[in-house]
């Protein structure tokens, strides 16, 4: 089993953290198509990167894109119910064009927290 590391801004990191946001939002890009369930990633807070926390991948979800996956899951899932699916939305296509997301597709990760 691996051991995968990725940054989050701090709102999401507190999202996980919380228990809210479940769901691991990403292209299924080079650097995490060999994500499987069972392998563990330490999650960075940004910017400075000395918070961190572990979870175990409990599944892996994939989509064509951002759109698909928004309007196939909860939002409380994928951050936390105080943003609306079109914010989400909004946010991610700052991050990742449309057309990173129809070259890769995209990735749900879902994860369970293990005590640090």
């Amino acid at each position: 089993k691996m051991i995968y590391e990725m940054k989050l801004q701090p709102a999401f990191y507190n999202y996980m953290l919380n228990g809210t946001k479940r769901i691991k939002i990403r292209l299924n890009d080079e650097k995490r198509k060999y994500i499987k369930v069972g392998d563990k990633i330490k999650f960075y807070k940004e910017p400075n990167l000395e918070e961190y926390f572990l979870t175990e991948v409990v599944e892996i979800l994939k989509f064509n894109d951002f759109r698909e996956m928004i309007d196939n899951l909860k939002i409380e899932e994928l951050a936390d119910e105080i943003l609306t699916k079109d914010e989400l939305l909004s946010t991610l296509e700052k991050y990742y064009s449309k057309e990173k997301q129809e070259k890769y597709g995209t990735l749900g990760i879902r994860i369970k927290l293990i005590a640090n």
